[in-house]
């Protein structure tokens, strides 16, 4: 009875789960989304530790350490999501996908030491459990440690690293992994099977780390989007070692929908993933020569505010600068104060600005931006065109003419936004200097183009000021 009736919680888990993505992809329900895939696993958690039963038939025994875990982990999670702001959030979602890794590792080493304890019985199951332990070893540890450097790199504490031939010592150590994965497991009975397997263990940890080091800056959002595929992927390996449907299902719709997700900003960048992973699309923090270097104009904040108050349609393109300042509830502010003029104002987003998959979005959905005026790059490219003013925030290789005019740019062939076919562009920036992908922008140098400098918050205070004294 007690398993019929884990087995039809896990069903409803696996509903909830199924539900709650789909509802993620709409903003409007996001949050509804969240808590229902929240409930169904909180239900499949508390199903199995009360209703799984071991191969003898007991229950599932040392209930305190079980909960002790869950409040020490609950607690953690509750105060690292209440701390982080949302400049850290890429780096938050990138220590979770690591230690999604993490766990799967841990799942994997467990099982072999149990099978090795068994003195590793050389049946068909056997050799199934162990491929399925060395997909979870392999996956973990490249989506634990690569996203451990992702974190690094996105907090400023990790660089860029490459070296010459470091791509075909990645190619050595991840076929050096799976050779000696199927050695061991055609073997088992091999005298150094506990040896190999954590030589294993380490060749993984090194080739994530390995695998993500050399990655450009404007590449982080896909390498995001990969690790937390490669998460699921391995937390589907612990559903399969333990025959737990619901575990097994969730990994599979996570390394799913992060394989779709990837795919989705692969496309954005006109870049293929092999592309990605080899290219090191904007790293080293070389600057790329435009060719249109020269004087930059300035503009006050007044004539900014005459210019934008005045305006039939204001286009504002949101980038990390805008989070790094927190500046998205002030631009919401001057969203409205210019409707109140009359003015129709809409944001475009391109899809991999700021630092992770959809950053810009859960900005400005934060600041209670209606989702109807967030435009896609398609759609904001045919609003341009008819577009009185664009005003740039904290963006910038996703503006700059570089990818379409340049053949020796870094970023040459990823999809812009054509801010340039605007009548006005006013783009604010701390100073001068390139984005995070380190290549210059010739946008900033062109006749259409003003820049205004300062924090964004602070500009858009005194720009809201402006447009009240109107």
């Amino acid at each position: 009875m007690g398993v019929s009736i884990l087995a039809l919680i896990y069903i409803i888990a696996a509903v909830t789960f199924i539900m709650g993505l789909k509802m993620m992809s709409n903003p409007a329900t996001a949050r509804k989304g969240n808590m229902v895939a929240g409930v169904g696993m909180v239900t499949a958690i508390l199903g199995t530790i009360f209703l799984y039963r071991n191969p003898d038939g007991s229950l599932l025994q040392n209930h305190i350490w079980i909960f002790g875990a869950i409040a020490v982990g609950t607690l953690i999670g509750i105060f690292a999501a209440k701390k982080v702001k949302m400049t850290a959030m890429p780096e938050m979602v990138s220590l979770f996908n690591g230690l999604g890794g993490a766990s799967a590792t841990l799942i994997s080493v467990i099982e072999f030491n149990h099978l090795a304890d068994l003195g590793f019985p050389a049946d068909a199951s056997s050799v199934g459990t162990m491929a399925i332990i060395f997909a979870g070893v392999i996956l973990g540890n490249i989506t634990f440690s690569g996203s451990l450097i992702a974190w690094g790199k996105l907090s400023g504490k990790v660089k860029d690293f490459a070296f010459k031939g470091q791509h075909i010592i990645n190619m050595i150590l991840f076929g050096a992994a799976i050779a000696l994965s199927i050695f061991i497991t055609a073997d088992l009975q091999a005298s150094a099977t506990v040896i190999l397997f954590y030589i294993v263990f380490l060749l993984a940890l090194i080739y994530g780390i390995f695998f993500v080091l050399p990655i450009g800056g404007a590449d982080m959002p896909v390498v995001i989007s990969l690790l937390n595929s490669l998460s699921g992927l391995s937390a589907a390996c612990g559903g399969f070692l333990y025959d737990n449907k619901v575990v097994f299902t969730g990994g599979i719709l996570v390394g799913a929908a992060g394989t779709i997700l990837t795919v989705l900003m692969c496309k954005a960048m006109n870049r293929s993933l092999v592309n990605v992973l080899i290219g090191s699309f904007g790293g080293g923090g070389k600057l790329a020569a435009t060719g249109e270097q020269g004087q930059h104009k300035e503009i006050s904040l007044n004539d900014a505010a005459v210019v934008m108050s005045y305006a039939n349609k204001v286009l504002i393109v949101p980038g990390y600068g805008l989070a790094v300042a927190q500046a998205q509830h002030t631009c919401h502010e001057l969203e409205k104060l210019l409707e109140i003029k009359g003015v129709q104002v809409k944001y475009a987003i391109h899809p991999v600005a700021g630092r992770m998959p959809g950053h810009m979005n859960v900005l400005l959905a934060e600041a209670d931006v209606s989702y109807d005026k967030l435009l896609e790059m398609e759609e904001a490219n045919d609003e341009f065109t008819t577009t009185d003013v664009v005003l740039i925030l904290g963006a910038n290789d996703v503006v700059n003419p570089a990818a379409k005019t340049d053949p020796g740019s870094p970023i040459y062939g990823m999809p812009i936004l054509d801010v340039e076919l605007a009548k006005n562009v006013v783009v604010n920036k701390r100073s001068m200097k390139p984005g995070y992908a380190g290549i210059e922008n010739g946008l900033f140098y062109r006749p259409k183009t003003s820049m205004l400098f300062g924090d964004a918050k602070k500009v858009l205070q005194d720009l809201c000021g402006e447009i009240k004294n109107l």
